[in-house]
């Protein structure tokens, strides 16, 4: 399925399983099934991931933010709303507001082969902004509770230039624990540069 945003210069397609994408009023809203996740074990020898999530991704061109407000219905352990970056199967990243495992934190994964998983803050309610941002082969992290001072999160590469510019951006929802969750992103905007300073909060 594809799906077009007014807020996004490129169109969105859907990967993975069926996350019944829907958009209305400025709304984005997804669905993540049971035990739906995209991960892939640090502890196990297997490169595959131990199951796959609803995402919408495309391609967005040049240095760039993506930025969204993301609210989760928390339902289950690690339920979460993701920004999500793609190079490839083997290299892709998540900044997620997740249920960790039963508060709500700004987490990150990392995935080069094996992911990481890192916490970052936690939040209180069911909804903070998150932001992914794109320079040459550099991908930043971060996230705000009023969507005015940014705490940066990480900062990153999955690959050289030429892989890095033919990224697929855009969002993801996962339920690995539960019974599925809706998560959804509004106040999207999108914008055609680098932050101008990763840490001083602009």
């Amino acid at each position: 399925m594809d799906l077009d945003i007014p807020e996004l210069p490129f169109p969105l397609r859907t990967y993975g399983p069926d996350g019944s994408w829907s958009y209305e009023d400025g709304v984005l809203t997804g669905w993540a099934g049971p035990r739906q996740d995209r991960f892939v074990p640090p502890t196990g020898e297997s490169l595959e991931s131990a199951a796959d999530a609803p995402r919408l991704l495309g391609a967005p061109d040049g240095d760039f933010q993506l930025i969204a407000r993301v609210t989760v219905g928390f339902a289950g352990s690690f339920d979460a709303g993701v920004l999500y970056v793609h190079v490839g199967e083997r290299a892709w990243a998540k900044l997620c507001l997740e249920y960790s495992p039963d508060v709500p934190t700004v987490c990150t994964v990392v995935t080069r082969g094996h992911s990481d998983d890192a916490n970052s803050f936690t939040v209180e309610g069911k909804t903070v902004w998150l932001r992914v941002s794109r320079t040459g082969r550099a991908f930043a992290f971060h996230a705000s509770r009023d969507g005015k001072q940014w705490t940066f999160v990480r900062l990153f590469t999955l690959g050289d230039e030429k892989e890095t510019g033919a990224a697929l951006v855009g969002f993801a929802t996962q339920s690995p624990m539960g019974e599925g969750c809706v998560v959804t992103f509004d106040h999207i905007e999108y914008r055609l540069h680098w932050p101008p300073d990763l840490r001083d909060g602009s």
